[in-house]
């Protein structure tokens, strides 16, 4: 029971990511841009901040492979707990796909692949790699500073939720601004568009990493 409430944690955190963030985007192709690149933002940044935050005193309120596989490499999750941790984020994306697919606009989810994470034609493959990489950097960067460190500051999930909305305004229009395999996965499957989908799991899980290594050699306080 213990672990199915760990992984049920993770499931509704990642669903609720998946569904509001693809959904807006889904929603600003069948309004005509009624919605913004700001409000495809804080659509994503409010749906993480109130995921992370019930979830991670169940869970840790990871909802993205990539954070899974950083606090994986910094030992604060052990292998097996992570790999059922990131099936159960990539089942989340799908059903939320899948209920986008049945419940949203039809022409504008075919339009928006569901809200796929899309490369812009002026962007290279290493580019979107390291755009990714980079943006994630800083949301797991935000997850160790914020939720792993005992000296956190008590700001629940917002202060990583919220770090998707720079990221989005500054990434969005040139990679999607994924930052996470199952934001990527979910909508390519349901959709079947994987043009450039590598780049949503090499970038995302380099800058996990590499901040997984800054934060647990640099950062993080010496236990206690």
């Amino acid at each position: 029971m213990g672990t199915l409430r760990l992984l049920t944690a993770e499931f509704l955190g990642t669903f609720g990511l998946v569904f509001f963030g693809a959904g807006a985007i889904i929603t600003d192709q069948a309004r005509n841009g009624a919605v913004g690149l700001l409000g495809i933002a804080l659509a994503h940044a409010l749906a993480l901040s109130i995921g992370v935050t019930m979830c991670m005193r169940i869970s840790g309120g990871h909802l993205n492979p990539a954070v899974t596989f950083a606090l994986w490499l910094a030992n604060k999750i052990e292998a097996r707990t992570g790999l059922f941790y990131i099936l159960a984020q990539l089942a989340a994306a799908v059903v939320a796909a899948f209920a986008l697919q049945a419940l949203f606009p039809g022409n504008a989810g075919q339009v928006t692949g569901l809200g796929v994470p899309r490369i812009a034609s002026d962007i290279g493959f290493t580019s979107a790699i390291l755009i990714e990489a980079i943006l994630t950097f800083f949301l797991v960067s935000a997850v160790f500073g914020t939720a792993v460190s005992p000296d956190a500051p008590p700001v629940g999930g917002f202060g990583i939720g919220l770090t998707l909305i720079f990221a989005i305004l500054a990434g969005g229009p040139l990679t999607g601004a994924a930052l996470n395999p199952a934001r990527a996965f979910g909508p390519a499957l349901v959709a079947g568009e994987w043009v450039g989908h590598a780049v949503y799991w090499i970038g995302p899980l380099l800058g996990g990493a590499v901040a997984a290594l800054v934060w647990g050699r640099l950062l993080l306080p010496e236990e206690r």
